[in-house]
């Protein structure tokens, strides 16, 4: 598997240029299509990836995709260099790494908030608005149950998580017992 670092990359250079001509939403746009049709279709990656098929023959395959699927020549260029590099199996992640990089470039942050039943539009938005004033940017709220819980709330913010549930003060008090 190829590291993380290599794939954002091709991120980063991509996240650069977009912001440079100003065609974030665009390429973003573009990228969204083409993730809906690779996922669609697993075969195609596959196709891009295997050394049966000839070089000459994915080039083929992806000017007609992208002749079906027209996209700003940003993004054909990108999906070009990804299929030239070997890289084109991992779109995905170099999708999901991109829209990190985009939504901190905007000042948008992602959280998802686990409770054990469902909250109201209200506490979202008190939610929201407080997690805002914490990190000082947007936040784009995920909420999720689980019962399992059994209360309180997990967020995770980024790649922090905070724990606030009651199953792991429960969890954490038995084992300070068992400590004991």
């Amino acid at each position: 598997m190829i590291p993380s670092a290599i794939l954002g990359r091709y991120a980063r250079s991509l996240t650069d240029v977009v912001f440079e001509e100003n065609i974030e939403a665009e390429v973003t746009a573009n990228l969204k299509t083409y993730s809906e049709i690779f996922l669609a279709v697993p075969d195609l990656l596959e196709a891009f990836d295997t050394p049966a098929v000839p070089r000459e023959t994915k080039a083929k395959l992806l000017a007609e995709l992208l002749f079906r699927y027209p996209v700003v020549p940003v993004t054909s260029n990108f999906l070009r260099i990804l299929l030239e590099h070997n890289r084109i199996r991992f779109f995905e992640r170099i999708f999901e790494i991109y829209g990190d990089l985009v939504n901190e470039r905007k000042g948008i942050v992602s959280a998802r908030v686990t409770t054990a039943g469902p909250i109201s539009g209200p506490e979202v938005e008190a939610l929201r608005s407080r997690l805002g004033a914490i990190t000082g940017k947007t936040v784009v709220l995920e909420p999720r149950t689980d019962s399992e819980i059994l209360g309180g709330i997990i967020v995770q913010l980024g790649r922090t998580i905070y724990d606030g549930s009651i199953r792991s003060q429960l969890a954490e008090m038995k084992r300070r017992m068992a400590e004991r």
